[in-house]
């Protein structure tokens, strides 16, 4: 072993403790059972009745329904192309990387039709997560025949060409289990929930059986999958049980309770934030809570434990806080895999704002926004009812629990909001991204995040998305500020040093944070935001060659003048305590959502001894 392969060997053993003994158990026991083929999994057998799933509808409902999915399939809710020849999708194609199909023969957890195939499975999994169910089935509420009879002959042509537990659309157990609450939505969109059909009932049985044997290795992840396997696990196993009275159902149902509990209790702070530091996966994990209280109050079942609501509605209020109220769009912190549950308005996926409608009104009884608008209608075709009770607007807050400072100041000119990282891990991060800076004037994002693009590491372009060089921060001599061990794991995890409470004084907002690596590098961040300009103060040292800071422009016509960036009504002006040795705006790129890739402009400032580097910023 070379030293740089000790050296991640010494790493990765570092970070054993911090990912937790169990969850270690968990991960070697299931592939070390799957590797002897004695996994439960691999003893599993079901069948899916043929027939309709869905029956004609008795009365239409005449409510705006999505327009999505009628001759096109859309792929991480953005991209679109043609429905194939014939009329139904390829279950199995890659839209993005293209090349021959992915394998879809012999059971999913064989070699040769895992999720160790090359490319990217996201590309194969997206389309069978059902999106497309709800869309249909809304305007099959609406008396449109044609496109319930469009419905089941998808369901049914998805039922036979991934049979049971065959092919890579079984490889996950999330994946099921969005499948499930899908198919539960719109069951009572067309309202069928409370007499689903056989084929129905077969197909949420044999979900759930595949959802339950590798739950906990789900439960190993501490991320969204846990959430979403016990969201899908209590919704089918109560709704098998509802109209079945099944053991199994029982069973699987009281394992989704259990899990949910315990998931709200260990990934959700006190403060609201989520174990994943992301706004797209808050907003997954929350919504699959949503549809879990949906459940429980739609079939009047006992409610989920007082700790559980509490940190439901502060994961509520979080992602309302991160949401802005006229564009529904968010900083794009954090990783993005391009998911959003429960898409029952034709709204982009970059808006928030039905999300946070729904989890405010279900976690705390008043709505996020008072004015009407397509955020409503999810809850309108659900049948929730809208109070009249409306929360208060936000202010500067900080989330001390999971890392987060928000800062607000408005004026009679405008609004304007700055989000700022810190490092609180108590959970695995997913993008070097410490002290990075997000800054929005009126709702639109000016100095911005770079986004995921896509997890497949083949592609070249994870090493840029996640690391430290597509964020809004310093980054020393060329390294990113945690290395990454995997797709998923970054070493060395960065503590925080200090930080100031936020300080509001006559109109001014400011903040500031510190943290040191394991390299003794420094950086100490100090933000002042004022209804006038923005002035961040960066402290830096401990490099050897060299330490660049990056600012992510929103696009426009930018030019350099002297150490001044400007772009019509904005100006961004960097002075130093040492000489700047360079001072240039190259091209970058962001991504806006999953294998979504534009170019932007990225101004970088670089200094190659310690000292102080101002950037104002004036609008």
């Amino acid at each position: 072993m070379d030293m740089r392969g000790f050296s991640r060997f010494l790493g990765i053993a570092k970070l054993l403790p911090r990912l937790g003994l169990t969850n270690i158990f968990r991960v070697a026991r299931h592939r070390v059972l799957l590797k002897l083929r004695i996994h439960p999994v691999c003893r599993l057998k079901a069948e899916i009745v043929a027939g309709s799933f869905f029956q004609e509808v008795v009365s239409s409902r005449n409510l705006l329904a999505s327009q999505a999915w009628q001759g096109t399939l859309k792929y991480f809710d953005w991209f679109e192309v043609p429905v194939p020849v014939g009329g139904k999708p390829n279950w199995f194609s890659k839209p993005f990387s293209g090349g021959a199909d992915w394998p879809s023969d012999g059971p999913w957890w064989k070699p040769d039709t895992s999720v160790k195939n090359t490319g990217d499975i996201k590309e194969i999994w997206d389309l069978s997560r059902f999106n497309w169910v709800l869309a249909m089935a809304q305007r099959a509420a609406n008396g449109d025949n044609a496109e319930l009879h469009r419905l089941n002959e998808w369901l049914r042509d998805w039922s036979e060409k991934n049979p049971p537990y065959m092919g890579p659309n079984w490889g996950c157990g999330q994946e099921a289990s969005i499948r499930v609450m899908h198919l539960a939505i719109a069951a009572v969109i067309l309202e069928q929930d409370k007499s689903p059909s056989p084929p129905v009932l077969s197909f949420i049985r044999a979900h759930l059986a595949r959802i339950a044997s590798t739950l906990s290795y789900a439960l190993s992840q501490d991320n969204n999958h846990g959430v979403l396997e016990a969201s899908g696990l209590f919704v089918g196993g109560e709704w098998l049980y509802a109209v079945s009275k099944d053991a199994h159902a029982r069973k699987w149902a009281d394992l989704g309770r259990k899990w949910l509990e315990e998931r709200a209790r260990r990934l959700i702070s006190p403060d609201g934030g989520f174990s994943m530091y992301s706004v797209a996966y808050h907003r997954e994990f929350l919504d699959a809570l949503t549809i879990s209280e949906f459940w429980r109050q739609r079939f009047e079942l006992a409610s989920f434990s007082p700790l559980f609501r509490e940190r439901a509605k502060e994961a509520a209020l979080w992602l309302k806080a991160f949401t802005h109220p006229a564009t529904g769009d968010t900083p794009n912190i954090g990783a993005n895999d391009g998911t959003r549950l429960l898409p029952l308005t034709d709204t982009e996926y970059r808006d928030f704002r039905p999300s946070v409608q729904m989890a405010c009104i279900l976690f705390t009884g008043r709505a996020a926004y008072d004015q009407d608008g397509p955020w409503n209608l999810p809850l309108v075709w659900l049948g929730v009812q809208i109070p009249k009770e409306i929360l208060p607007s936000e202010e500067s807050r900080l989330f001390d629990d999971c890392g987060f400072a928000v800062l607000r100041v408005e004026s009679g000119n405008g609004d304007y909001q700055a989000f700022v990282r810190y490092p609180r891990f108590r959970f695995r991060p997913s993008h070097a991204d410490v002290l990075h800076f997000d800054f929005w004037i009126d709702g639109v994002n000016i100095l911005r995040d770079g986004g995921s693009y896509s997890y497949a590491s083949a592609l070249g372009a994870l090493d840029y998305f996640i690391g430290t060089e597509s964020h809004n921060t310093f980054q020393f001599d060329d390294r990113d500020q945690m290395p990454r061990f995997s797709t998923f794991l970054l070493g060395s995890w960065l503590e925080l040093a200090e930080r100031s409470n936020i300080q509001n004084m006559d109109g001014e907002v400011a903040f500031s944070a510190k943290y040191s690596d394991d390299k003794s590098s420094v950086h100490e961040r100090k933000i002042n935001l004022m209804p006038e300009k923005l002035t961040v103060c960066d402290s830096v040292g401990g490099f050897s060659k060299k330490a660049v800071l990056r600012w992510r422009l929103v696009p426009g016509d930018w030019k350099v003048l002297d150490n001044v960036a400007v772009n019509g009504r904005f100006r961004l002006e960097v002075c130093s305590s040492v000489t700047i040795k360079r001072f240039e705006i190259i091209n970058g790129f962001e991504s806006r959502g999953y294998w979504q890739k534009t170019q932007l402009e990225v101004l970088e400032v670089e200094i190659d001894c310690p000292g102080i580097v101002t950037t104002i910023f004036r609008w």
